[in-house]
């Protein structure tokens, strides 16, 4: 898996991200830098990591979603290449209009840092082929803004076309509005985009990865990805 990992000022989780990819893929990514203009040759995944890009200025993503290096995303993705945005990617990733909806602040508009349970809504796409659907994960987050909003026509789009890839939930699976962390609409943790190829969530997958930090949840979305592109091969 041949993956780029896109750098902005103010991101600080790429290190986490490389060192994942590196863990699960045996290959090291390639780091691109915000004002490049184009991906590495044969690049296969995009990512997009969490921090604070620009400093949350403006919107959360705002100024990230306007910098050289996202014509070439959207030019990967419109070919079908892979795109994972995660925490501050996953802004990113709606304010590039990659993705529907926007991430406003938390509802109780407090900062959540914090392990959470995510249901698993499908097994049948590049980023979840390592669950099983139904499969409830724990993973960290770690944010203000991930309360995920969209107007009415989208979020029955999103759930017509079984676009939700993972909802917070509580331990047994259920959703519950007290495990729903941050109010987002549905409990909404991760979408996909029309196409299938782009990935959005709130939930740092990355850091759940090696058992000396507790858990390996995260795992499996790497591991999947690694499955994905080597029968693509």
């Amino acid at each position: 898996m041949k993956a780029a990992v896109l750098v902005f000022p103010g991101i600080n989780r790429e290190r986490d991200m490389a060192r994942t990819l590196k863990l699960v893929s045996g290959r090291a990514p390639a780091m691109v830098w915000h004002a490049d203009t184009a991906l590495p040759p044969g690049t296969d995944l995009v990512v997009v990591p969490g921090g604070f890009s620009y400093g949350d200025y403006l919107r959360c993503g705002a100024i990230a979603a306007r910098a050289p290096i996202m014509d070439a995303v959207r030019a990967h993705a419109a070919k079908g290449g892979l795109v994972l945005g995660v925490c501050n990617g996953f802004q990113i990733l709606c304010e590039a209009g990659l993705l529907p909806g926007v991430l406003m602040r938390n509802q109780n508009l407090k900062f959540i840092c914090r392990d959470v349970h995510l249901r698993v809504e499908r097994s049948d796409t590049p980023f979840t082929r390592g669950y099983n659907a139904g499969q409830v994960i724990r993973v960290p987050v770690a944010h203000g803004e991930g309360n995920y909003i969209a107007d009415g026509k989208t979020i029955a789009r999103l759930e017509g076309e079984d676009r939700v890839l993972f909802r917070y939930a509580a331990p047994d699976g259920m959703i519950d509005p007290n495990w729903n962390h941050n109010g987002a609409i549905n409990a909404i943790a991760g979408i996909l985009n029309d196409k299938g190829n782009v990935l959005g969530m709130m939930p740092h997958p990355e850091n759940h990865v090696e058992a000396s930090m507790g858990a390996t949840d995260g795992r499996g979305l790497f591991a999947g990805l690694v499955q994905h592109l080597e029968k693509a091969a």
